[in-house]
């Protein structure tokens, strides 16, 4: 019944999209909570670049953002990744769009996060002396990050399933492969399947585990 997957990688496929999740999701978060510290900075410089980034970049389809890490960076201003390999090239821009896109929804997850977290705490730290980063790191952050975990969750999940626009730029993950199997097999519902399957296998077990985590680790007013 599973003959059409001979000759297929299909393991391999999966196993670069989750490459892809785990690489750009750290980046997200980084970049993100970076966003998220520049929109309740006191300095307006960084809370207006914070916000127009945020608002442009959510407004703006990840299709065209990964085109753009490609047929942009790489081909009109020659950005190589620190690579000659197209592949590893590919790899890379892909990550670098992914990660410039999601970061906007960390950002206003962790943003919703500070807001729960009473001023008054961080009035408090401000009388004791303590500066702006200070208060973000040592105070705020912790809470808010404990606050968030559920939507986090979710936009991991919804970045799980974004890697399939990486297909757009050659990027060999699971839709890339699906793709080519469609072209050439004629089990085009199985193959569907295998790779539904293959998704939920990847994201249901996110979706549990950071719920719980959620719930565990929520924070008690």
């Amino acid at each position: 019944m599973f003959d059409f997957l001979e000759g297929y990688d299909v393991l391999g496929a999966f196993w670069m999209t989750v490459k892809l999740t785990a690489l750009s999701a750290v980046g997200s978060l980084i970049w993100g909570t970076a966003l998220a510290a520049m929109r309740v900075s006191p300095v307006p410089l960084m809370r207006g670049f914070g916000t127009a980034y945020v608002n442009i970049v959510r407004n703006i389809p990840l299709t065209v953002i990964i085109l753009f890490s490609s047929l942009g960076l790489a081909d009109v201003f020659g950005v190589t990744m620190g690579s000659e390999d197209f592949k590893v090239q590919g790899f890379r821009l892909a990550v670098l769009g992914l990660v410039g896109y999601t970061a906007a929804f960390v950002c206003e997850a962790i943003r919703s996060g500070i807001n729960t977290v009473p001023v008054g705490q961080a009035e408090a730290a401000r009388a004791i002396g303590l500066s702006f980063t200070q208060i973000l790191t040592l105070i705020v952050l912790p809470q808010a990050f404990r606050s968030v975990i559920g939507p986090l969750a979710n936009v991991l999940i919804a970045l799980t399933k974004n890697t399939t626009v990486a297909a757009a730029i050659g990027v060999a993950e699971a839709a890339y492969l699906m793709k080519t199997m469609i072209e050439n097999e004629a089990q085009t519902l199985l193959i569907g399947a295998v790779f539904a399957f293959g998704f939920v296998v990847l994201t249901l077990p996110t979706g549990l585990i950071l719920g719980w985590l959620s719930k565990r680790l929520a924070v008690k007013r």
